[in-house]
């Protein structure tokens, strides 16, 4: 059966391998309606989306990585960045732009395609020179003579490419690029001297490949990630396929004249990807090599696990779902006053509160996690709440009822891919889109936010309920197609035997990312609920159920008497 286009784009999006055909369909159906310049027409936006996001990046962050695929025209755009950079006055944010490749026909591509853009631009400069410079060797070794290039314009700024040492930085300042950073021989040198830049305004972009997961460029994307540049820094994502999606092979037919198919961007697809053969995934889909292990070690999470044991299971039996909506309500509200009342009620009422909820209806576990910002910015989880065979309407309730219970309320952050939808719209409804997001979990948003969390256990500040399932959830992350994440299909055991998927894991990681929510909320109505049938009826007698707090059965006071739990 053919896949909808929707399909084909959430296994593009999560890495899954797609087939000529397939692409070759995907394609056909997303370009129904071809562009002009398709036609012969029009021509193009000069920039494909990835570049003109990384651009935008360049201009408001002082610290920018490209974690891209190979000829994804990420330096081909710089160079315009750099051109308008160097031809700016000062007081336009005008400043030198330096550019380090790894050799000789790196710099000079550079500023070729420097003075293609100058020309386009037409700005005031001197035409393309070559000149050479004195660099003493500090080794007492014989003088070398190092080649440079440089452009000079009227602003008085100039795009200059450097050797790749990095002495060749010292005393210079401006806006440093270097480029395919993870294959120059002193990256991490490289990288120590062009720090010293920000001090007077300067930035800083790292353009590159992978070249394996221990390479000093991978390291210093999962710091931007991680947030170890703080705020100052982005890390802009393009893969070979991301590329293509945006157009890349309708610009390699503008450059080759010759006519755009579905068909032959498929086949030109296939062959790239053959071409490059094992090595595609580091190459082409920023995945690099050897990085498939644990993300997070026992010792580490244990470190941060402290007792007592504060999960709370509420689990319905099967048919629950079709009793009366009533007697649900009841025997979920009993559960709450009972187990749940109690821990609320001894949260701190002057720390800040924020949740995340990862969805599950049936077989895995919906898991509930509020988090407390203590004063010194540690994140603890009092309790954590884990529902399973709990009906839609029942786990609305419960996420309702306990939310409006934190203290100082900041923010959550909801799982809402396909059934989870349900209630990520019902908590906006509730809470308003300032304080709720309902999140379609993603490669893209993993790759930003788990690395947050990785940082908060390494820097202890983090703080988790003793229980080993919560343990092995988190152990469940694993490094897939370069991201962090809990892999499709694999499960674990928990300790009362039920099947798992990791479920805490993505829980925290959406709690831990709510905790940096800036509400700007003034006012806010929730969606009313009119109740259609008016006073409810009275309540009957019915066989009961059973309610665990871990794996044991726990007795409802409300209920007691000799009826039943009902």
């Amino acid at each position: 059966m053919a896949l909808s286009t929707g399909q084909l784009e959430r296994m593009l999006d999560e890495g899954v391998p797609v087939s000529q055909e397939e692409w070759a369909a995907y394609r056909a159906a997303s370009m129904q309606q071809l562009p002009d310049y398709l036609l012969g027409k029009a021509l193009p936006d000069v920039l494909m989306t990835f570049q003109k996001e990384l651009l935008s990046a360049c201009s408001t962050y002082s610290i920018v990585g490209a974690d891209k695929g190979r000829r994804t025209g990420a330096t081909w755009a710089v160079a315009g960045q750099g051109v308008l950079t160097a031809g700016a006055a000062v007081n336009a944010g005008g400043m030198d732009v330096l550019y380090i490749g790894y050799n000789l026909d790196m710099a000079r591509e550079f500023i070729d395609t420097c003075a293609m853009w100058a020309r386009a631009f037409m700005p005031a400069c001197s035409e393309v020179g070559e000149f050479l410079f004195h660099d003493a060797g500090t080794d007492g070794a014989e003088d070398k003579f190092i080649q440079a290039f440089r452009i000079r314009f009227a602003s008085g700024f100039e795009i200059c490419a450097l050797s790749s040492r990095p002495r060749s930085l010292r005393g210079r300042q401006g806006w440093i690029i270097l480029d395919e950073f993870a294959f120059h021989d002193d990256a991490e040198g490289l990288l120590k001297a062009a720090m010293a830049f920000l001090i007077w305004g300067g930035k800083i972009l790292v353009i590159s490949t992978h070249n394996g997961a221990d390479n000093p460029f991978n390291l210093f994307i999962q710091d931007i990630r991680k947030g170890e540049y703080g705020a100052a820094a982005k890390v802009v994502r393009c893969t070979f396929d991301d590329a293509a999606r945006d157009g890349l092979y309708e610009r390699v037919c503008l450059r080759r004249g010759i006519q755009w198919t579905a068909e032959g961007e498929a086949a030109w697809r296939e062959m790239v990807r053959k071409a490059h053969r094992a090595n595609a995934a580091e190459e082409l889909d920023c995945i690099p090599a050897q990085g498939s292990g644990v993300y997070l070690s026992r010792m580490l999470i244990e470190a941060c696990s402290v007792p007592p044991d504060k999960v709370f299971t509420l689990s319905c039996p099967p048919g629950f779902e079709l009793q009366p909506l009533h007697k649900r309500e009841d025997y979920v509200q009993s559960w709450l006053d009972q187990e749940i009342a109690p821990e609320l009620a001894a949260l701190n009422q002057n720390l800040r509160h924020a949740f995340g909820q990862d969805f599950a209806r049936t077989g895995d576990a919906s898991i509930y996690v509020p988090l407390a910002i203590e004063p010194d910015l540690t994140r603890r989880a009092p309790f954590v709440i884990e529902m399973r065979n709990v009906p839609y309407e029942q786990q609305k309730q419960v996420v309702i009822w306990v939310t409006k219970r934190l203290p100082r309320f900041v923010g959550g952050k909801i799982d809402s891919g396909g059934n989870g939808g349900y209630l990520g719209e019902a908590a906006v409804q509730e809470f308003g889109p300032s304080l709720i997001e309902a999140i379609q979990l993603s490669q893209a948003w993993y790759a930003e936010w788990m690395p947050k969390m990785k940082s908060a256990f390494e820097d202890r500040r983090i703080s988790i309920p003793a229980n080993d399932n919560l343990v092995s959830d988190l152990r469940m992350i694993r490094i897939v197609r370069g991201i962090p994440m809990v892999p499709q299909g694999e499960k674990n055991e928990g300790t009362d035997g039920l099947p798992r998927h990791g479920d805490f894991a993505p829980a925290l990681a959406l709690a831990n990312a709510a905790t940096f929510n800036e509400p700007q909320m003034i006012a806010h109505q929730s969606v009313p609920k009119p109740d259609p049938l008016g006073e409810r009826r009275g309540r009957g007698d019915d066989d009961g159920f059973a309610m665990r707090r871990g794996a044991r059965p726990v007795q409802h006071g409300r209920f007691g008497g000799g009826g039943g739990a009902w």
